[in-house]
This record gives structure tokens, sequence and C-alpha cells, in this order.
């Protein structure tokens, strides 16, 4: 194991996503603990060490993505979450997944609007 590339991945895995982060992690610890080291390295240790794209546009990219795919609720709640710590604005994240029902449909569009919705109530509580 590449540790440089395991710390790295780890120490931005909690900046974009903190506690959600870890919990992702620890959910996978007793299942696949191998899962939860590859998506240390891979996305976070590798791809959002890169530039070319700051920390903001990476996790609208990413909201994007899980919109458009329309069945990972929980991956685009924690990504969601990520934009918001990156300093993406509630506004910026509703425009994504608007833009996402030209492209993905609206099914998936609604889907990932109605967890925006319960993204920022719960980060208003």
């Amino acid at each position: 194991m590449d540790n440089q590339r395991y710390v790295n991945g780890l120490n931005k895995l909690n900046e974009i996503d903190g506690e959600a982060g870890q919990n992702v992690l620890k959910s996978l610890n007793d299942i696949c603990p191998d899962l939860a080291k590859y998506i240390i390295e891979y996305p976070f240790g590798d791809i959002y060490q890169r530039d070319g794209l700051d920390l903001r546009t990476r996790e609208l990219v990413t909201v994007a993505a899980l919109t458009a795919l329309g069945h990972c609720q929980p991956q685009l709640n924690v990504h969601i979450n990520g934009a918001l710590n990156v300093g993406c604005t509630p506004k910026a994240i509703t425009e994504v997944i608007l833009q996402m029902s030209v492209y993905a449909g609206f099914p998936a569009s609604l889907n990932g609007m109605f967890v925006a919705k319960e993204v920022f109530k719960l980060r208003e509580e």
C-alpha cells in the first residue's frame, strides 16, 4: 500500500465529507474494508488531488453525475453535503440538479432535488 497516497486521500476525504465520509468508511469495516481503502486511495488520494479543477467544481460535477445516475441517493446526500462544505451554494447545487433534468430526465432530477431539499433542511437545523 502506498501510505502517502492513503494519507493524502484520507485528509482530502475529511476535508470534503467530514463525518459523513467517515461513516461510509466505518460502514464497510465489517463487510469489505478493502473497498473503503480503495475509496480513500483512488478518488480522494489520486483524482481529487489533481490540478485543473477546484474542489467546488469537482463536487458540482460529482453532484451532477450522481443525479444523472438516478439511483445513488445516499452517495448524492454525502456529496451535496461535501459541496456545501467546500463552499458551493445551495443555489449552485439546485441549478446543477435542474440541469440534469435535460440530460438525465425528470425522475433523476426529481430524486436529486429531494435529496438536496433534505440536506438543506438538516443543515438549517
